[in-house]
């Protein structure tokens, strides 16, 4: 991996747990909280979808955007073009989520009804990766962090594909971990009645491969998609190709 500044004198991995301010702590259900590196990386780590939040004239905007995390820096990218990318790029500040929805619960009391989730919200200022080697090395990041080993077989992006896509990262300074985990609670006196309770899991997974339908006779499913095999576990996928791409750096 590229270490040109902008996209990383090499990566930190900091070990001290994130300091909770009062933005980031959880005050509602606050036993479910984490502030630890491991469980907030993990959350980030087995995801692929983020959703951005910022201020623009007085109007918040929320956007969801594609993402990927290198030590403790979070990037995520788009058109040059975009609005989000435009402003957040100039260092105001900014919100970035990650959700996982693991399973849906059902107590004996609609209002004991729960959600099994694990979710990141982070706090910070992005800047761009403006380097031309620093933002080539982030595309090539960004796309083996999904499918290691692709970006090599690719042909090389042009000039004008760079030009047109922006790189943003953000310092993971200040971030904080919520999970949700086993059946339902429910009122004591409730466990008597004859109503059924339990846990819907709820898991996100590869379907069968649909091959282009301009692919030239000939060309097979690459072997470096094999794990991506029918019914396999998104959420496990992600987290494995995210600690290959950390122990490749």
């Amino acid at each position: 991996m590229s270490s040109t500044t902008g996209y990383g004198a090499p990566p930190s991995a900091p070990t001290e747990d994130f300091e909770p301010s009062p933005r980031s702590r959880v005050k509602r259900l606050y036993q479910r909280g984490h502030y630890d590196r491991e469980t907030v990386y993990a959350v980030l780590d087995a995801g692929l979808i983020a959703h951005i939040g910022y201020v623009i004239d007085g109007q918040p905007y929320v956007t969801p955007t594609a993402y990927w995390r290198e030590g403790d820096m979070l990037y995520w990218h788009g058109s040059a073009a975009s609005r989000m990318l435009e402003h957040v790029g100039e260092g105001i500040p900014c919100t970035v989520t990650v959700t996982h929805l693991d399973g849906l619960v059902l107590a004996r009391s609609g209002f004991h009804h729960s959600i099994n989730y694990r979710s990141v919200m982070a706090f910070g200022r992005a800047h761009f990766v403006e380097e031309p080697e620093a933002k080539m090395a982030a595309f090539e990041a960004f796309v083996d962090r999904i499918f290691p080993g692709r970006w090599a077989e690719l042909r090389p992006a042009t000039k004008q594909e760079v030009k047109a896509t922006s790189v943003l990262g953000m310092k993971l300074d200040e971030a904080s971990a919520k999970i949700r985990t086993g059946g339902p609670v429910d009122d004591d006196e409730d466990y008597a009645l004859p109503i059924w309770a339990g846990v819907l899991p709820i898991r996100t997974v590869v379907g069968e491969t649909i091959p282009d339908a301009k692919l030239r006779p000939g060309i097979e499913r690459p072997a470096h998609l094999s794990v991506f095999r029918a019914d396999a576990d998104l959420d496990a996928l992600m987290t494995q190709a995210a600690k290959q791409q950390e122990a490749a750096e």
